[in-house]
């Protein structure tokens, strides 16, 4: 039922995916969003998978390629992790990625980018990493980011496509239309290289308060609206 539902939705909500050639005189940026723990190992916290999840998989396994691919070449990689203090919730979602709980850090798999020169760690405290980059003196870490590395394009990739992706990805390109991002150009999204949580409506309807989130569902919904605010959605990189 489910896959003819998402077969569907592609039939009325259709993806317009290209193919990614990453070339060294673009000046490519990666994001990588919410590689923590606690959204994609398994039994790791109330947001995390319960058992190994193909989707998430095959997100970190995408991720781990292409943040090595950037290694190598000395090309600019930002990597968000959401992080919370305990008397600060963030509502409708349970309390997750507290800080000290090991949930709020880098997968095992890409850990090694905290000792990377040409990684960029940004601990975020909301949804959407735009505004967790913003900082007290007025400045925003991102922002700043993209301008001192001069990128004209990033590829974006991570967890939840529909939630904290998408309003990244949102925020980027309002602010790029503004010319508050000079020099980027384009965003992309990778396709296979995101990933959202699965709870399907015949498990929420019996947790109280719960709404229900298909996965490939929600995922390919993410993916279309990202594509409607501007974003150009990848389905392979080369």
């Amino acid at each position: 039922m489910e896959a003819t539902a998402v077969d569907l939705l592609r039939v009325d909500l259709p993806l317009h995916e290209e193919t990614l050639v990453l070339e060294a005189d673009r000046r490519f940026g990666l994001v990588l969003v919410d590689l923590v723990n606690g959204f994609c190992t398994p039994g790791a916290g109330n947001l995390a998978p319960l058992t190994a999840n193909d989707q998430i998989s095959l997100m970190v396994d995408e991720s781990v390629k292409l943040a090595r691919f950037f290694s190598e070449r000395k090309w600019p990689i930002l990597a968000f992790l959401d992080t919370h203090y305990p008397d600060k919730p963030e509502p409708p979602y349970p309390p997750h990625c507290i800080i000290g709980t090991g949930e709020e850090n880098l997968v095992p798999a890409l850990q090694w980018l905290e000792n990377d020169a040409n990684a960029t760690i940004r601990r975020k405290g909301c949804i959407d990493g735009f505004i967790g980059s913003m900082v007290e003196d007025g400045s925003n870490v991102f922002i700043n980011w993209v301008k001192s590395k001069e990128i004209h394009s990033i590829l974006v990739l991570g967890i939840c496509t529909d939630i904290c992706v998408l309003d990244f990805v949102a925020t980027t390109l309002s602010a790029r239309n503004r010319g508050w991002l000079s020099p980027l150009e384009d965003v992309f999204v990778y396709s296979k290289g995101c990933a959202t949580y699965d709870l399907p409506a015949c498990v929420a309807k019996d947790i109280k308060g719960a709404i229900s989130h298909p996965q490939e569902t929600m995922h390919h919904v993410g993916l279309y609206i990202a594509q409607g605010r501007g974003a150009k959605i990848v389905r392979k990189v080369e």
